[in-house]
């Protein structure tokens, strides 16, 4: 049975359960290169304010090719496009470990950034399709599988530094099984083919105002995220003068928050709506800003950053399921929101590392907090506009986070 969908639903099931191992596969990149980038400064022989800007470039890199996502899946359809991007960013897991000097580190970790953003826009923009062509919502429990693989990519990653590992060793095995597993997912992931109408993408075009609002929301989510994510574990070891090991668990901590909240989230926003959910989760954030800045000991910063997880969870989902609904070329939208949001979680650590530079990591998570509590203030802009294809046959005064069955 196809329905109007094109596919039968045994191939939406089964495009669904691969594109959630690519999401997963796609976290542990993130994870497995967040637990080891103490080492990685320590090797490139960088100080916080360096390794501040050489974290910019991911963010450069991303920003400049992320565009190009869609081109790329228009020309080779979703399927071939997302297995060799995909690919791009497991191998680029291995440079960063491999540059001596803050030169290098910077050019690796443009490359890094670059193929982050071409992957994850593809993946989202096929879990928009898929979640569209389901006729339910899935875009948080994709995003809790990128959590779950951030998770094992960090835990792998605590293991590393607790033993000592060299990052060179650890990062080159970590790139080919993860790029094996990434090739095996995409083989049933849903394999659209180009355009509607058959109409290449533009290679540059603005998307819509309302996307950049709800971008704009994102960006305060993965700013937090971001933040938390590259600079737990050397928050840990220079402020409260943690041992490596204990350090990189913080990122694990951090991690496990996301991938429950997000594997939960689907039914949690069903059930109190886009709006409530994320104002809650921005107070949660909160928190957990308030609790790292003031954190006495290891344990007191762990559960901060585990509140801030907590708290920005669903958002991202929520910020792509809201842009799947703009307009006739939702695509645009999507990529529009990704660029903010993504570019908000490369430029985080960037950003963190400067005041950090000017000032200590204790004023840089104040900022993150300030950010976390614009979530309660701007969670409004996720609820579905009068007359739009969420709001139309909803219940009145429900909030559609994406469609319903």
């Amino acid at each position: 049975m196809t329905g109007g969908t094109g596919f039968s639903q045994q191939t939406l099931k089964r495009g669904r359960y691969a594109l959630a191992a690519v999401f997963c596969v796609h976290g542990a990149v993130t994870g497995s290169f967040a637990t080891r980038i103490p080492w990685i400064q320590e090797h490139a022989g960088v100080s916080a304010g360096q390794l501040g800007l050489a974290l910019a470039f991911p963010a450069i890199g991303s920003v400049l090719l992320m565009p190009v996502s869609g081109a790329i899946t228009h020309r080779f359809g979703a399927r071939r496009a997302l297995s060799g991007l995909l690919a791009l960013w497991t191998l680029a897991l291995a440079l960063p470990a491999f540059s001596p000097n803050l030169l290098t580190l910077c050019a690796a970790l443009f490359v890094y950034g670059a193929t982050a953003g071409m992957s994850d826009v593809a993946m989202n923009a096929l879990g928009v399709e898929t979640e569209n062509r389901l006729g339910r919502s899935i875009m948080s429990g994709l995003h809790g599988m990128w959590s779950a693989g951030a998770l094992l990519g960090s835990a792998a990653g605590t293991a590393a530094a607790h033993f000592g590992t060299d990052s060179r060793v650890h990062h080159c095995a970590a790139a080919v099984i993860l790029t094996v597993l990434g090739f095996v997912a995409c083989r049933n992931v849903l394999d659209v083919q180009g355009a509607p109408g058959g109409a290449a993408p533009p290679r540059f075009a603005l998307p819509p105002r309302s996307a950049l609002i709800i971008g704009a929301v994102g960006f305060c989510a993965v700013f937090a995220e971001g933040g938390s994510l590259d600079w737990s574990a050397v928050f840990l070891r220079d402020t409260l003068d943690t041992s490596p090991g204990l350090a990189a668990a913080s990122t694990t901590a951090f991690s496990l928050t996301m991938a429950l909240a997000r594997l939960a989230g689907d039914r949690v926003v069903d059930h109190f709506g886009a709006v409530r959910t994320v104002r809650a989760g921005g107070v949660l954030a909160t928190l957990g800003g308030l609790l790292v800045v003031l954190a006495p000991n290891a344990p007191a910063a762990m559960a901060g950053f585990a509140l801030i997880g907590l708290g920005v969870a669903v958002v991202v989902p929520l910020a792509f399921a809201a842009a799947g609904r703009i307009g006739s070329r939702p695509s645009q939208a999507i990529a529009g929101v990704a660029t903010i949001t993504y570019t908000s979680g490369l430029v985080a650590p960037s950003a963190i590392g400067g005041i950090a530079n000017a000032t200590s990591l204790v004023q840089s998570f104040v900022l993150v907090t300030v950010l976390a509590f614009g979530l309660v203030l701007g969670a409004g802009v996720l609820r579905p506009a009068a007359g739009s294809k969420a709001a139309q046959g909803s219940p009145a005064g429900a909030e559609v986070p994406g469609l319903r069955p």
